[in-house]
């Protein structure tokens, strides 16, 4: 009797096999992720799929850098958090350092060429919500999210001196500060460490990168994303530091108007950053229209890291918070895509045949038909 039923059952579990194979992605088209890796050597989680030397006539990834300047809302820590866990993404928070004091303790900041306690943006509010903030970027590093610096008191144009007036000693002073508060912070239960803080964006992305980018460097900062460019770009280094420009794009909606690829300036170039809740549909579209379309040029040719840049905030409606979080959704579990971090990009990047990567960065930045 076995060996009458024996053929039967081999063919019956091969089909199940071949089933199970199936709905585990492992037949048929992949897409680069983090999940599912063996542990490594010593407990430690093994490097992604993608994470590794191009092979021979593979195009590289296509990289999408979700950041968020200030990070400093619960609210959309709460949100963003979820949502990265669930389309295997990491994103960055670019930290303004004075959400990390309380209110009370503001007089132990001075920024270059103003009064103590003076800023243009709030400080930490109470010693309760301080903790919480500290608690929201405590999980975001913990699940492999990047924390990067905004810098501290969001001096911009029109409230002098501004960051596009300072100096390299005024962007060291700045950044000394901030890691100030960052290790003030750590005796309060951030576990962040210092030396995690790899790069930044200065407010308003002003600021003259001479000045800057040496003060960066000078503090371990390995890349920064401040300079526009037009079109998507292949980062370059700078002053001892990776350069990831943030893109000038067209926008479909606005008759191909050219428009940096930031919330707020999508919503200025709109209605001239007006709050009108009441267009948040109208607005919600037509960023992730740009969004899309800036993904698909870089994706069709030079395969440039896209940076999409954002703030905790939710103008006009939350119009743009929304199309940030649809798209995330719906880009980062495409094949050949990852959501990922500056970090992570400079390692995969470190990784490859320099020639390899100088073929890619020759190429015409990618533009928005």
């Amino acid at each position: 009797m076995s060996r009458r039923w024996g053929p039967i059952v081999t063919g019956v579990a091969l089909a199940l096999t071949f089933l199970i194979l199936l709905v585990l992605g492992t037949v048929g088209p992949e897409r680069p992720s983090r999940a599912g890796q063996a542990p490594a050597a010593q407990g430690k989680a093994a490097p992604p799929e993608w994470m590794r030397k191009l092979r021979d006539g593979e195009k590289p990834p296509q990289f999408v850098l979700f950041s968020f300047d200030g990070a400093g809302s619960h609210a959309h820590w709460q949100r963003i958090l979820p949502l990265a866990e669930k389309v295997d993404a990491h994103v960055t928070g670019f930290l303004s350092g004075l959400y990390l004091l309380p209110d009370h303790m503001r007089g132990e900041y001075a920024g270059p060429g103003h009064g103590r306690g003076r800023a243009s943006i709030s400080f930490g509010g109470t010693e309760a919500e301080v903790a919480t903030l500290i608690e929201d970027l405590n999980t975001a590093y913990r699940q492999g999210h990047e924390i990067g610096t905004h810098y501290n008191g969001h001096f911009c144009a029109g409230n002098e001196p501004s960051g596009a007036r300072w100096t390299r000693d005024d962007w060291t002073a700045e950044l000394d500060q901030f890691f100030t508060f960052v290790r003030g912070a750590a005796a309060r239960g951030l576990k962040v460490p210092e030396n995690a803080v790899k790069g930044g964006r200065v407010p308003c992305l002003e600021g003259e990168p001479d000045a800057y980018l040496p003060a960066a460097a000078e503090h371990g900062m390995t890349y920064d994303t401040s300079i526009t460019t037009e079109g998507i770009a292949w980062p370059r280094r700078r002053a001892g530091v990776w350069e990831f420009p943030v893109p000038v794009v067209r926008v479909p909606a606005l008759a191909g108007k050219k428009v940096i690829m930031m919330d707020y300036n999508l919503w200025y170039s709109l209605n001239g950053a007006k709050d009108e809740p009441g267009r948040d549909a109208e607005f919600t579209s037509v960023t992730l229209d740009t969004y899309r379309a800036a993904y698909q040029a870089a994706y069709n040719t030079n395969r440039a890291p896209l940076t999409v840049g954002n703030h905790f905030n939710d103008w006009s409606g939350g119009a743009f918070s929304r199309a940030t979080e649809q798209f995330m959704n719906e880009v980062c579990v495409r094949p050949q895509t990852v959501c990922a971090t500056y970090t992570e990009v400079i390692s995969w990047m470190r990784l490859q045949d320099p020639g390899v990567l100088d073929t890619y960065r020759s190429k015409p930045h990618a533009q928005v038909s």
